[in-house]
């Protein structure tokens, strides 16, 4: 065990994490010249055109360092905000994390609070300081910001830049000697942790873990904890690039099995493998079920494709576990799914895979977060969805639930931004400047006003500086209201929302505008009004397209010319008893992009 080194890399989106796993990689040979491309790790399509991970990953390096062989395994981690639980689990089966700073952006939100739940679990840091090659790098002033948050010594900066490989081997060498070798008794029963899982079309779900203490061995029943249920491991092994299989896998190493799991609910992240003959006494703390944060309604935009919408949401779950759904009907949009995801990126992720993997094309509803209902006759209960939402009279109070945001910004934008949260119903706890001119903002927030179009607005206000990052703290009372659309007094369910009362005449107008604006002209006029209850507060007409028909007239009596008129009058108004109105698809995508 003593040379063995686990550890992960943590950095803020886009500091060049990916990049660095790549020349690690590529130093220690364990890709050859031929399997090499950027990204080695990010095995989507989607990951590598956006440049960011979604799927963590884990892989096994051999190093030589003054006669003796290591072996590295390092547990690749996701960035963003939305997969936390997934980072916080990667962490837990470390001893030791890569902290990179870029150069040029300097410290940034996601940085801190990776690196303070790096600090929770005891980890060794190694700050790398990446991208020094930049002409925009200011090398010196980052290092101060590095020396100030993690209160090392400035020699124990690593300057490197994963691009070209400077700095490479100072970051093995850094691994080998400051990372302590995993601790752990391999003659105690078997304790190991799941921190991820994929899901293989031909084996089913494959379990990435980290051994604690004891072993396991090929063809051994094991029992996952937090769910009870047991398995026999038919495969086990260690992960290269590619899976090596193993008859046994001891303390202190990374390693994969296979036991023809159907469902990844039935794989949690963060739980514990034990033997089911001689269990472990105590699991490994921190294990809790991913809850979703935000939810939103998935439909075909052809009601004929339901089943098949319901075939691919299916395998997509075999994918990603913390993807929820459940059937709901909408008198707009017919039959679809209501779906929670974790945050905003995960819910773009999930529509995206589901048009790229099953050329499914979906609408998708304003997402909204749940909220808490309690009623006048004692009963309580969640809402998902604005449709169910209880009358006022019968509605005692709605709690909603609250984030604290922490956002890292440059001194220069501290007032926009706090215009901005305190906007959105958002009040300061904090302020700390972390450099002359970097600035620390912490707020407390409803959860429902950063699902819409916060992250876009502070990215624009802070021309891309400001860096965000959230986690929940608990409910707290608010005063809430249904907003519906009319169209010709028909309400649009897909279109109602659950806004706070101060907002909901901003919001009634801009809505109203904007589908005037989207919705086509007919041959009848169209009533476009938004409504709390049985109060309309806000109105906009589309006017009726007019078919002239005295146009044939010439000359003649006046009656003529009447007479058509009348008769067109009366077409109209039978017109508009039965005609309906189509709403376009961008009409719901409008909703999201109100400003």
């Amino acid at each position: 065990m003593k040379n063995i080194r686990n550890f992960c890399i943590i950095a803020h989106i886009d500091h060049g994490k990916s990049t660095l796993a790549d020349r690690l990689l590529e130093f220690t040979k364990t890709i050859t010249s031929r399997q090499a491309q950027d990204q080695v790790l990010d095995d989507m399509d989607l990951e590598r055109e956006r440049g960011i991970t979604i799927k963590s990953h884990a892989i096994q390096m051999k190093y030589s360092f003054k006669g003796e062989d290591y072996i590295l395994n390092l547990i690749d981690t996701p960035g963003h905000v939305d997969f936390s639980y997934e980072v916080s689990r990667s962490i837990a089966a470390c001893e030791g994390a890569l902290l990179i700073v870029d150069a040029a952006q300097g410290i940034q939100a996601q940085t801190i609070s990776n690196l303070y739940l790096a600090m929770e679990h005891d980890l060794t840091i190694v700050p790398i300081l990446n991208k020094i090659d930049l002409p925009s790098a200011e090398p010196e002033l980052v290092k101060d910001q590095i020396v100030d948050l993690v209160g090392c010594e400035r020699d124990a900066i690593i300057p490197a830049s994963a691009k070209t490989g400077l700095g490479i081997e100072d970051i093995l060498e850094a691994i080998v000697t400051r990372i302590p070798a995993p601790k752990g008794n391999p003659e105690a029963p078997l304790k190991a942790l799941i921190f991820d899982s994929v899901f293989n079309s031909f084996r089913g779900i494959i379990a990435y873990f980290r051994v604690f203490d004891g072993e396991i061995r090929k063809g051994d029943r094991v029992k996952f904890v937090a769910t009870g249920n047991d398995y026999v491991a038919d495969e086990i092994g260690i992960l290269k690039l590619e899976k090596e299989a193993r008859t046994v896998v001891q303390a202190g190493d990374v390693g994969y099995i296979i036991s023809g799991i159907k469902e990844a609910r039935e794989v949690k992240v963060g739980d514990t493998i034990t033997h089911l003959v001689n269990p472990c006494l105590e699991a490994i703390k921190g294990f809790e079920d991913v809850k979703p944060m935000v939810f939103a309604g998935i439909y075909p935009v052809d009601t004929d494709e339901y089943e098949e919408l319901r075939n691919s949401m299916e395998k997509l779950q075999l994918n990603d576990a913390s993807l929820v759904f459940q059937p709901e009907s909408s008198a707009a949009l017919g039959f679809g799914f209501r779906c929670g995801f974790l945050g905003m990126l995960h819910m773009e992720i999930i529509q995206e895979r589901l048009e790229r993997e099953f050329d499914m094309t979906v609408i998708t509803t304003v997402p909204n977060v749940s909220y808490t209902a309690y009623l006048t006759n004692g009963e309580i209960t969640t809402i998902h969805n604005p449709s169910e939402m209880p009358d006022p009279n019968y509605l005692l109070k709605i709690e909603e639930p609250y984030i604290k945001a922490q956002i890292i910004t440059k001194a220069e934008y501290i007032g926009a931004i706090m215009t901005l949260c305190i906007g959105k119903r958002g009040s300061i706890v904090n302020q700390h400047y972390l450099t002359t001119d970097r600035v620390e903002l912490q707020f407390n927030m409803p959860l429902a006003e950063i699902v819409f179009d916060f992250y876009d607005k502070l990215k624009s206000i802070s021309k891309g500086y400001a860096s965000f990052d959230y986690h929940p703290i608990g409910v707290q009372e608010s005063d809430l209201v249904k907003l519906d659309i009319r169209l010709n007094g028909e309400p649009v369910d897909a279109l109602s929302a659950l806004v706070h009362r101060i907002h909901s005449f901003d919001f009634g107008k801009k809505m109203c505008e904007k589908l005037k604006e989207l919705i086509t002209r007919q041959q009848f006029e169209i009533i476009i009004q938004a409504s709390i209850g049985s109060k309309i507060i806000a109105r906009e007409t589309v006017k009726a397209l007019r078919k002239d028909v005295t146009a044939k007239c010439y000359g003649g009596d006046i009656s003529r010319k009447r007479k058509l008129l009348e008769k067109q009058k009366e077409g109209k108004k039978r017109m508009r008893q039965v005609g309906n109105v189509e709403i376009p698809q961008q009409a719901f995508l409008a909703v999201l992009k109100l400003d």
